[in-house]
């Protein structure tokens, strides 16, 4: 039992942090940032969502949204905000599954299976969760690497150059931690599901035997000629 409730509650911190990570990620503005800081004097940023511009002597920042979701975008763009977003909705998703399936959480006490399912369920989201997750944060920062270093490679310098910034990396620690948690629950919590469905089956078939020799006791001590009796009781009340 020491080691089932250790093992939700490192499921439940890694799925906590997991999902709080992917969701920071999909919506901060430093997926990109600036290359060549030391010779600006201003940080300039890009998200998924809009581009950030922070001044480095007063810090202020100055931010521009990008156009409209049905705007023309890059499939870079497109296609990392809707892994991202679908990230955070089955981590988030997952998360709150985890916390019901908890052994501390008084929901469905008298339902140690339905709640180790639970747990079950929970590991499976948070495991697809971390598939798309770790998918467009990795596709991003390869791209820009890419990108950037054509670039060098023909020569070619536009001004800025860009490489990745920490909301990719806390997307790929976010997704990385939902492959985690995932796996804990459901290898880790698999090995308690025989523990669990046979708790109840010896109390039960004690309790069966009971009730057996309880009604073959009863049987054993009951006279026949009160047995004789109740028949012709019972034929003279049916007539």
């Amino acid at each position: 039992a020491g080691m089932k409730f250790f093992l939700q509650y490192v499921g439940f911190f890694c799925a906590f942090f997991s999902a709080a990570f992917l969701i920071i990620s999909t919506w901060t503005d430093c997926w990109m940032v600036n290359a060549d800081d030391s010779l600006e004097v201003s940080t300039k940023c890009r998200g998924l969502w809009w581009e950030c511009v922070t001044n480095v002597f007063d810090g202020i920042q100055t931010c521009d949204e990008y156009d409209s979701i049905y705007a023309e975008h890059s499939v870079k763009l497109v296609l990392t905000r809707a892994m991202m977003i679908t990230a955070d909705l089955l981590s988030g998703f997952g998360f709150l599954f985890l916390v019901l399936g908890l052994d501390c959480v008084k929901f469905l006490p008298d339902e140690p299976l339905i709640k180790l399912r639970i747990c079950l369920v929970a590991g499976v989201m948070l495991l697809l969760a971390g598939l798309p997750g770790i998918t467009g944060s990795v596709w991003y920062a390869v791209d820009v690497y890419v990108e950037r270093s054509s670039l060098l490679f023909h020569n070619i310098f536009l001004g800025i150059q860009y490489k990745f910034g920490w909301s990719c990396w806390l997307g790929m620690a976010g997704s990385l931690g939902c492959f985690l948690s995932g796996s804990l629950l459901t290898c880790c919590m698999y090995l308690f599901r025989e523990s669990s469905s046979g708790r109840f089956h010896p109390a039960y078939s004690l309790r069966k035997g009971y009730s057996s020799a309880a009604t073959v006791v009863t049987n054993v001590h009951l006279p026949s000629s009160q047995t004789a009796t109740s028949k012709m009781y019972a034929v003279d009340t049916r007539v």
